[in-house]
């Protein structure tokens, strides 16, 4: 007996999901909306079944992981001390959406703009409210549900701390280290601000008053090509990058480099 492929055609079935508004009280949402964006874009993956995710950029200077199986959990992004700066690192709790991580993680895929970095530019541009509140400098979304905080401490040492929460306390806390590079806080703002709602499967909704849903059904293959629009985009963008790499012409012969000097990238 043949049996019938539901996965695209007359008989796929068309299934309940959600529109949320704001984003920042969505809920974690799919990781493999991060990972598989890393994973097109040339990043290795070390996770082991079953176990949390656990990624490294091609020069292996920066490490992802995401674990839900401690307590707090979440996303952890290391990053090497390098010839740009020092060695850094953000935390980003279980429930900040994986949309506004990408954010932050895609960004690492790219190459830096020559623009200087400003992180309180998309907030400005959606409307946020900042102020100064002492030593701290503090965005904080129209509805009042996100903030964005330059927060410095007594001893004079300074981070980034940002997150959501409903007025039940539901939400999620992220901060990053003071030699976090500044485009990439900038990516991550501008993603905590992006006003567009994000969507969620039936029962994957947080519970909660101060969010907007509205009901959408989804077929299964148009999930499957938004998703696969997105790799195919990494991809492209990656085989591009490498393309004008290896197809730079080359100067003329190298200078004799002393022992300790710079060292040719194999």
């Amino acid at each position: 007996m043949k049996r019938t492929w539901q996965g695209w055609g007359p008989g796929e079935q068309a299934e309940q999901h959600y529109l949320v508004h704001p984003r920042g009280l969505a809920g974690g949402g799919d990781v493999r909306h991060v990972s598989e964006f890393l994973r097109a874009s040339g990043w290795r993956d070390h996770s082991k079944t079953g176990g949390p995710l656990a990624m490294e950029s091609p020069d292996r200077t920066v490490r992802i992981s995401y674990d839900p199986y401690v307590l707090p959990g979440g996303w952890t992004v290391h990053g090497a001390a390098s010839g740009h700066g020092d060695e850094w690192s953000a935390h980003l709790g279980r429930q900040t959406p994986v949309e506004i991580v990408a954010g932050l993680t895609d960004a690492l895929t790219r190459p830096r703009s020559a623009h200087a970095p400003n992180v309180w530019a998309p907030l400005q541009e959606q409307n946020w409210h900042t102020r100064f509140e002492g030593e701290h400098y503090t965005a904080t979304s129209p509805d009042g549900t996100a903030w964005m905080q330059y927060h410095q401490g007594p001893g004079g040492e300074a981070m980034w701390w940002t997150g959501a929460k409903d007025s039940q306390g539901n939400g999620w806390t992220a901060n990053f280290s003071p030699s976090t590079p500044m485009h990439l806080v900038q990516a991550f703002s501008a993603e905590l601000a992006n006003p567009d709602p994000v969507m969620r499967p039936r029962g994957r909704v947080p519970l909660s008053a101060q969010i907007r849903t509205w009901s959408v059904s989804v077929k299964p293959s148009q999930l499957s090509a938004w998703q696969q629009a997105r790799i195919t985009a990494a991809r492209a963008a990656t085989w591009a990058r490498n393309s004008a790499r290896t197809s730079r012409p080359r100067a003329t012969a190298r200078p004799y480099t002393p022992t300790g000097g710079a060292r040719t990238r194999r």
